[in-house]
Parts: structure tokens; C-alpha cells; sequence
């Protein structure tokens, strides 16, 4: 059924019907603000002064297939990753186990790992933890074995295109259903837009529902109205606060946020550049240390912070100087909630996701972490992992079975090495591995892990519509993320989390050229997508 699905899809388009297509989405993009800062590569900075204009973001012209079993699958662990990861941040000795090695030689890590034993030893002012989660998979098709779902990475900080998924799976469900189902105008007669009890394959028709904006934006008023009154004297108006990068272009994923967030819960939110903190907030010098914010557009007015979302601070090009890690430092050590804490962010690390997926007694530590939960509900759960492997070894004379496997250009190419990073443009594929290792000293090579390669579908086809307005088709690897929001408090003493919110709820497809290995939409390598489900 999948070969057969992928082979004859998405529709073939004639020269008309592309243009037509091609010419509504760029209009119903902008329309609905499916849009992001155009990069200086597409407009030079010269005819973009103040960074102003807007282009559609990079967006796929047809939804694609997705068998509806993974599709459940994931969203039916997400709320156990949740509470997974809940439970390492929650374990900081476990966690610095694993990371120790990391530390000593990743200088990232250590300074992230140095504000969190300061803000220790000062005392924490905010025992509650806030995560907005995607856990992110590919649909592994070997030709030896059933398609299964495999995990790519969990991600703790910056979990973006919630708000601009959402879009994208609005778009195509137009594009398939207006101006009726039956007689779409944009989108050629295809089995799988046919939801008929008599159509050859059983199909939704159109995209689920996506609820990526809705389920945030829930998990930042869960935490904004657990944070409770001002702590200040006299109280202050409350806020959650947005941090951001200075030269953000991703910014209509972002507002899609907090613009629900202020419509649908009333609470006002305020966007920060990490080069402006220092100079608009302030932590009291009182016992519970409120973050105060004093928005630039009307000094006389000033907000106690209840939660800080970080979209930005996790790379190491967002900490330019020691300015910067001062300001990431002030924020820890504030009242507010931090989405993530330094702890939830070093608990993303690739290096506890290989951990956790190793041999024994690796993925035994699942137990540990979920105590409550069934032994099928783990294994569920160990289904996902694709094999990882350490490039240290405890034993300077018995070499770590990842590093035989990077050295040998046989074995090499069938694996990915990745670094403690998160943005897309780090990884090091197949035949790079090996003399990529010997460029660097020995001593490095424990920043990285292994990871067996995901095969996804070959024929998988989709036009792509990107930045600078041009659509291709071509074959193509999807990857799907799904969303989920936890929020929970830590009792001093204690390593285990006491779980307030766990929720789970919409979507990311990112879609990219099969010759491309990296898959980041902001870095420039994929397209936002939406899934058909199909059952198999």
C-alpha cells in the first residue's frame, strides 16, 4: 500500500495548473501571515532597511502521505517523553553523570553547567519547570523489515513552527476542499483526497486538525497562572516574556503565540532581543527575587515576569560576549518560570538521548524515570530509538564501539555523527565521518555521538515552494514532530518531578530534498508540510 502511494503521488500538475497553484499559495501565504523575514540572500539588506519585508515561508504545495498507526504512535508517547524528561532535568546528579565528560571539553556546556551551579548555590528562587516539547521522528522503511517510527532528536528549548504548522495545514486543507470537496479548483482528482467509504485507500481526505498554537499557548497560562500573585511591593502587573534573537526572522511562528496567548487567556506577553535584557529587566534584591520588565515604549510602566520563554540562547552564536551570559545568568536566578531552565536545556543534549538509547543498562534507566508506567508502554516507547553509540570510552584501552564504527568508512556510512547543538547545519554524514574525526584531536571526539541512519521512504515526491518564490518537484524525506507541553515542581530534596500540565497536541512536518541531509526550516533545508493519513 505505501509503495503503491507514494509511487503515484502527489498528482501531476500541467503547466497551468502549476502556475495557478503555485500563484495561490504565495497569495494565501501572505494573506494568513504563512510568512518569515526575508534572508539577506533572497533581498540584500540595502533594499531591506530596518528589516522590515515579509516573503512566504518555505511551504510544500500538496500535504504528504503519513501512515496513520505512526502518526498515533507518536502522539500517544508524547506525554510519556514529557514526563521522561520532566524526570532527567528533575535528577541534576544523573545528569551530570552523563555529562561530565562533555563538560570538560565543550565549552558551551560548561558555561551553561557553571549558571546553574551558581543560581544552586545562591539558592533557588523558582522550583517549577516549565517545557514546550517536540519530539521529532522519521518513518523508517528498510528493505529488510517493516516501517517502524524512529526518534530523531527531543528537543527542550525553542521548539518552533507551532504557530506556523498550524498554517500550513489550514492552506493545504483549503487548497484540497475549496470551493468544495468534491470539485476542488487548486488540486487535481487524487485517492487520496477522497475520504469515500469507497475509495481504494482508506485516507482522511485532508490534513488533521492542527492544535500546536492552542496547546502552547495553554502550557505558558498553565505556568503563568501557577507562578501566582506579584511578589513584588507594591504588586506589579504580571507578563510572560518572550526571549529572541536579535536578527530574528522566524518572527510570525512566534506572534502567531503570543497573539493567542493574550486573545484566548488574557495575558500580555512582550518580545525581548537577548542583547536588550540587561538593559529592560531587573531581579529585585528581595528574598524571592521577581524579574521585573520595564517595556522600552513606556518606561513608567513596569511588569513582574511569571514565565520566560527562550526563543533564542541555545546556540552557542547567541552568546556573542560574557554580556550575554550575564543576562542568561539573571534570568535563572529570577522568581520567573523559565521555559527551559539551564538543567531542562542540558537534558536535551544528544548525549542523554544516546544515553538513554544504548545498550543496557541504558535503556533501562526508562524504568527509573517512569516508575508508573507499564512495561508495554516502555517498550513502546524503546521502539522509537534508533541506535546511538558513545565516542568515549571509560577504558582508554578497550576503544568505545562508536568510534570503531566512525573510523571504518564501511560502517561509517551508514550513520550520522552529531554534536551537542540544536539549529540544523552541525551534523557530519556517512563517508565525512571518518576524516572528519582525524581532523580533529582525539580528545574532542567525546563531544559527539553516532547515530544509525534513518531510511525513510524512496519514492516519496512533493513540490517545494520556497523563500524566493520559486516551486520544484522532487524526491523528498519527511520528518514529523509532535508538540507537547509539561509543567511541573521540584521539591528541594527530592529527584522526582510533581507533574501540574502534561498535554500533547499538534504537529510539524518538515519536508526536504532527499540529497539534502540537514532538515532545519530556518537554517534553509526544508519545507514546512502537513500530513495526509493513510491507513496501511
Amino acid at each position: 500500500m505505501a509503495n503503491t502511494i507514494y509511487t503515484h503521488y502527489p498528482p501531476e500538475l500541467d503547466g497551468q495548473q502549476e502556475a495557478f497553484l503555485v500563484q495561490t499559495v504565495k497569495n494565501w501565504t501572505v494573506e494568513h501571515a504563512l510568512t518569515v523575514r526575508p534572508s539577506a540572500a533572497i533581498v540584500p539588506s540595502e533594499f531591506n532597511s530596518g528589516n522590515m519585508l515579509a516573503t512566504n515561508a518555505p511551504v510544500t504545495l500538496f500535504p504528504s502521505p503519513f501512515p496513520e498507526s505512526c502518526f498515533d504512535q507518536a502522539r500517544g508517547l508524547q506525554r510519556v517523553y514529557n514526563e521522561l524528561y520532566a524526570a532527567i532535568a528533575s535528577d541534576e546528579q544523573w545528569l551530570e553523570t552523563v555529562l561530565k565528560e562533555l563538560i570538560e571539553v565543550d565549552d558551551f556546556l560548561a558555561n551553561l553547567w557553571k549558571i546553574y551551579l551558581d543560581v544552586r548555590r545562591e539558592g533557588h528562587a523558582q522550583h517549577l519547570s516549565l517545557g514546550l516539547f517536540r519530539s521529532d521522528y522519521m518513518l523508517h522503511t528498510p528493505d529488510d523489515g517493516p516501517k517502524s517510527l524512529r526518534q530523531v532528536e527531543f528537543n527542550t528549548i525553542s521548539s518552533s513552527f507551532g504557530g506556523l504548522s498550524c498554517r500550513v495545514a489550514e492552506m493545504h486543507t483549503h487548497l484540497a476542499t475549496y470551493p468544495s470537496p468534491q470539485h476542488p479548483i487548486a488540486y487535481p482528482p487524487h485517492p487520496l483526497f477522497n475520504n469515500s467509504e469507497d475509495s481504494p485507500i482508506k485516507t482522511t481526505g485532508r490534513p488533521p486538525v492542527n492544535t500546536a498554537i492552542s496547546t502552547l499557548t495553554a502550557g505558558l497560562a498553565a505556568a503563568h497562572q501557577a507562578y501566582g500573585p506579584s511578589k513584588s511591593t507594591p504588586q506589579l502587573p504580571t507578563c510572560v516574556l518572550f526571549v529572541v534573537q536579535d536578527t530574528e526572522r522566524n518572527v510570525f511562528d512566534q506572534l502567531a503565540l503570543s497573539s493567542y496567548l493574550h486573545k484566548e487567556h488574557g495575558i500580555p506577553s512582550f518580545r525581548l532581543p537577548t542583547s536588550k535584557i540587561t538593559a529592560y529587566t531587573t531581579v529585585a534584591g528581595t528574598p524571592e527575587r521577581p524579574l521585573i520588565y520595564t517595556p522600552p515604549s513606556d518606561t513608567s510602566t513596569q511588569y513582574e515576569v511569571t514565565v520566560v520563554y527562550y526563543r533564542a540562547f541555545y546556540a552557542p552564536t547567541d552568546y556573542t560576549d560574557a554580556h550575554a551570559w550575564g543576562a542568561r545568568h539573571s534570568l535563572e536566578r529570577s522568581a520567573a518560570i523559565k521555559c527551559p531552565s539551564v538543567l531542562l536545556q542540558l537534558a536535551g543534549s544528544k548525549k542523554v538521548q544516546q544515553v538513554l538509547t544504548s545498550k543496557p543498562p541504558g535503556p533501562y534507566h526508562l524504568k527509573s524515570f517512569l516508575p508508573k508506567h507499564t512495561d508495554s508502554t516502555l517498550e513502546s516507547l524503546r521502539s522509537t530509538f534508533a541506535p546511538q553509540y558513545s565516542l568515549s570510552s571509560s577504558d582508554p584501552a578497550v576503544p568505545a564501539e562508536g568510534i570503531k564504527l566512525a573510523l571504518d568508512p564501511a560502517t561509517a556510512a551508514n550513520h550520522v555523527l552529531k554534536p551537542q547543538r540544536e539549529g540544523g547545519g552541525n551534523n557530519i554524514y556517512r563517508s565525512n565521518i571518518p576524516g572528519f574525526l582525524k581532523s580533529i584531536p582525539e580528545s574532542q571526539w567525546k563531544q559527539y555521538i553516532l547515530m544509525e541512519l534513518i531510511h525513510p521512504p524512496k519514492d516519496a515526491k512533493n513540490f517545494a515552494l520556497r523563500s524566493d518564490g520559486a516551486a520544484a518537484l522532487g524526491n523528498v524525506i519527511s520528518e514529523l514532530g509532535i508538540f507537547g507541553t509539561c509543567l511541573w515542581r521540584n521539591t528541594p530534596g527530592s529527584t522526582a518531578p510533581e507533574i501540574l500540565h502534561n498535554t500533547e497536541g499538534g504537529y510539524l512536518l518538515r519536508t526536504k530534498s532527499k540529497e539534502s541531509d540537514e532538515g532545519g526550516v530556518a537554517a534553509g533545508f526544508s519545507s514546512l508540510d502537513s500530513v495526509i493519513l493513510y491507513k496501511d
